[in-house]
């Protein structure tokens, strides 16, 4: 919040020069009189004067002045020039621009002064969340109504008084703040024993001492008392859903889509709509959303049980490959085929759905071949004479902004449009962490059961890293790193020196996975250590596999068959 003053604002800008060389007695006493109630700048011999009619007495006063130029001028130094002269002539170039004095400036410093603190007053009383600030000597400057509520002491009991009167030194985070500078954003802290807050402070600087403190605290008792509940509540789902899925054969379209947030729903609401119509559906999400699982959603709402959903990774087949891959061949087609020759993905995909995944990295010359398919759902398989039709619903997916690609000359714009008829966005993991949490409980307990490790919960700590973390790798990152943490586990308890970046400043976590792997095969500690190469290099990529895979010198077919094998999703 900054609050600065303009020259345009102190000067008075009322002035009429004069030149006292052309201008004499009499008739210099006359113009100046004439102006009045203005100031006349007078200059005589070189040196500027403030000139003023004196009713009474009928003589002119010469009042000494100090030239400022308005180009380097800074109220600061005029503050400390005003000890020594009471009136500063402005000027831009050789022209005055107008003057200031002595008591016009002490008035605009104190309006600047008290329009500043109606500011501060009225922000102060807005917030909800409690907001302390003591200065050197440990005295409360500010305590606002939230911290009030929170901590049960009046603000006309606490302002002026030294904040040790009211709570024990040791509590205080405040202090280490004046103490020392320490900053801290979101830290969790147990403000008393039935109390926990998260915690922002800063300390308060002026010319580079500290002169002040300020903390801002949020309750969240009640936030961690629910997740508790959640952690108890998530782990007694989670084995209802599973003995479910036993005993039933139907799905629930959205049963692997996990969260509750806003975004989410909104998102699910789309998807319905999509689905009531057989268009085309393109969906657009970064790696590791779940793009898949949405695809699937839109296939059974809309599909019979027994309609096939075929996907195919656009980024995991070699060129040479794909229009056999996508088409079948017939026997004998080329060397080395089968010679009962085989299906193609369109085929397979007929009266279902076809997942196209990965769209924006499928290669130019088949993008032409793919738009006919679309537009005619006809095709020929490779070495095949007879035309072959098909009938199935497309859905597609991209981490990849398709109109960028349009433009550089990588994508079809004709395929593009005939994709987009219905575009839905899934929202990263960032933009919702209110789902982490139902997140992170369900790849709990699903990675406990999976590697039979009980896991007796997940401390707040931990939680609160997780909540921090910016996920680039999104929800397919945040089950690596559950996983992570659960092989690691020890006795139940799942420790935050395992998880794979540092808590604090989200900075890339520099340890070896060998360090910890004490108890796991040779084969299991190979498989960690590829999984967090792996992972290290797609979020540095920002999950594109293509970048990755050029990174770590490998093809990227390579890339996608070791993800599979290493149970990371496609």
């Amino acid at each position: 919040m900054t609050f600065s003053l303009k020259l345009e604002e102190l000067m008075d800008t009322n002035v009429s020069v004069l030149q006292s060389e052309k201008d004499r007695g009499k008739e210099l006493l006359e113009k100046v009189r004439a102006v009045q109630p203005g100031k006349v700048v007078i200059e005589k011999d070189g040196t500027s004067y403030l000139a003023e009619f004196d009713e009474e007495t009928g003589e002119l006063l010469f009042l000494s002045c100090k030239k400022i130029n308005a180009a380097t001028a800074d109220i600061s130094k005029l503050l400390e020039e005003v000890e020594h002269v009471d009136r500063f002539l402005i000027y831009d170039g050789k022209r005055c621009k107008g003057f200031i004095d002595a008591p016009r400036l002490a008035r605009k410093l104190f309006q600047s002064y008290q329009r500043m603190n109606a500011y501060l007053t009225t922000i102060l009383e807005t917030i909800d969340s409690s907001c302390t600030v003591i200065d050197a000597n440990e005295n409360v400057l500010i305590w606002t109504k939230g911290a009030e509520d929170i901590f049960s002491v009046k603000r006309e009991e606490i302002i002026g008084r030294k904040i040790t009167d009211f709570f024990h030194r040791e509590q205080l985070e405040l202090l280490r703040t004046l103490k020392d500078g320490t900053t801290l954003y979101r830290s969790q802290h147990n403000a008393r024993e039935n109390l926990v807050v998260l915690i922002n402070s800063n300390p308060v600087y002026l010319q580079d001492k500290i002169i002040g403190a300020v903390v801002s605290e949020v309750d969240i008792t009640s936030q961690i008392q629910l997740n508790n509940e959640l952690a108890n509540t998530t782990e007694k789902l989670f084995h209802l859903e599973n003995t479910v899925k036993k005993l039933t054969a139907t799905e629930e379209p959205f049963a692997e889509i996990k969260g509750n947030s806003t975004l989410l729903k909104n998102t699910k609401k789309m998807i319905k709509k999509a689905a009531t119509t057989n268009t085309n559906v393109l969906i657009h999400g970064e790696s590791g959303v779940g793009k898949e699982l949405f695809a699937k959603a839109i296939h059974m709402l809309r599909e019979g049980n027994d309609a096939p959903f075929i996907a195919i990774n656009c980024g995991a087949i070699p060129s040479a490959l794909f229009e056999s891959e996508m088409f079948g061949y017939e026997k004998g087609a080329f060397s080395g085929a089968d010679q009962r020759g085989k299906k193609g993905k369109v085929e397979l995909a007929k009266g279902g759905t076809l997942f196209l995944d990965e769209i924006g990295e499928m290669p130019l010359d088949m993008q032409v071949k793919i738009l006919r398919l679309l537009q005619d759902h006809k095709f020929f398989s490779v070495g095949g004479t007879k035309e072959k039709e098909v009938d199935f619903r497309v859905v597609a997916a991209t981490n990849r902004d398709l109109k960028e690609e349009v433009r550089k000359g990588n994508f079809r714009e004709d395929l593009y449009y005939r994709l987009n008829v219905v575009s839905i966005e899934v929202p990263p993991l960032r933009k919702r962490p209110e789902d982490i949490i139902e997140l992170t409980h369900y790849f709990l307990y699903e990675t406990s059961v999976k590697y039979n490790r009980p896991i007796h919960g997940i401390s707040q700590g931990i939680m609160q890293a997780l909540l921090k973390h910016e996920w680039p790798g999104n929800i397919r990152e945040l089950k690596n790193v559950v996983e992570r943490l659960v092989v690691f586990s020890e006795s139940g308890e799942i420790k935050s020196e395992y998880l794979p970046f540092e808590p604090n400043n989200h900075a890339p976590y520099n340890d070896s996975p060998l360090k910890h792997s004490e108890g796991l095969s040779l084969k299991e500690r190979l498989q960690f250590t590829e999984r967090d190469i792996i992972l290290k290099e797609l979020n540095k990529a920002k999950g594109n596999k293509q970048t990755a895979a050029k990174n770590l010198q490998i093809t990227r077919a390579t890339l996608y068959n070791r993800m599979n094998k290493l149970g990371l999703e496609l």
